[in-house]
């Protein structure tokens, strides 16, 4: 059973809002089977593709989401992957949006490689 994360995922990886409107059943599907970290890997993916649409709102608003979804449970690794959200936010608002996207894709190879995902694009 899908939880509200995923839910809450699919609607914004599809409709860039929940509220904007329904998405099709089978890639509400395809989203619900995904993993937590599969959708943590296609946020990164989303930040990736904003950027060379130079979509500066939808990049930030990855990051709020990133950020968002971080344990604090595991403090030391949260706080310092926090910090590294902020920091690509800055670097946006400044307009060096290729330092954020270096960062971001770092990251996610880093991601896919820990969690055994699919290969960086």
């Amino acid at each position: 059973m899908p939880d509200a994360s995923q839910k809450l995922a699919a609607q914004k990886l599809y409709t860039g809002n929940p509220s904007e409107g329904k998405i099709p059943a089978y890639l509400e599907q395809e989203v619900m089977s995904w993993s937590k970290e599969k959708i943590i890997l296609k946020m990164y993916d989303l930040f990736i593709l904003a950027n060379k649409k130079g979509d500066i709102q939808k990049m930030n608003r990855v990051l709020i989401e990133l950020m968002s979804s971080l344990n604090f449970e595991y403090e030391e690794t949260s706080t310092r992957l926090y910090r590294l959200y902020e920091y690509c936010q800055r670097a946006i608002f400044r307009k060096r949006y290729d330092e954020a996207l270096a960062i971001i894709k770092e990251l996610r190879e880093t991601w896919a490689k820990a969690f055994n995902l699919e290969p960086v694009e």
